[in-house]
C-alpha cells in the first residue's frame, strides 16, 4: 500500500481589506458641518480655515460651505471651507 504523509498547510492566502482612504469631497463641492473631506494616513493635506483634523488625521468640515484646496510654500496643501455668501 503506497501511502504518502500529508503536506503541511500553506502559510499564504490571506489579505486585509482596503482602508477606503482618499479625498471624499473635491474642490468646489458643498459640505455640511461634520462632513468628512479627506481620510488619510499622516498629514498629506493640512487643515485650513473652517476645517478640523481628527485623531486619525481625517479632515472634516466645521461649517457649511464649499471645499477649497490651496498650495502654500514648503509644498504643503491646505484644505479649507469657504462659507456660502
Amino acid at each position: 500500500m503506497a501511502h504518502k504523509k500529508s503536506g503541511g498547510s500553506s502559510r499564504n492566502g490571506r489579505d486585509t481589506a482596503g482602508r477606503r482612504l482618499g479625498i471624499k469631497k473635491s474642490g468646489g463641492q458643498s459640505v455640511l458641518p461634520g462632513n468628512i473631506i479627506i481620510r488619510q494616513r499622516g498629514t498629506k493635506f493640512h487643515p485650513g480655515d473652517n476645517v478640523g483634523m481628527g485623531r486619525d488625521h481625517t479632515l472634516f468640515s466645521f461649517t457649511e460651505g464649499k471645499v477649497a484646496f490651496t498650495s502654500k510654500s514648503g509644498g504643503r496643501t491646505f484644505v479649507s471651507v469657504e462659507p456660502d455668501g
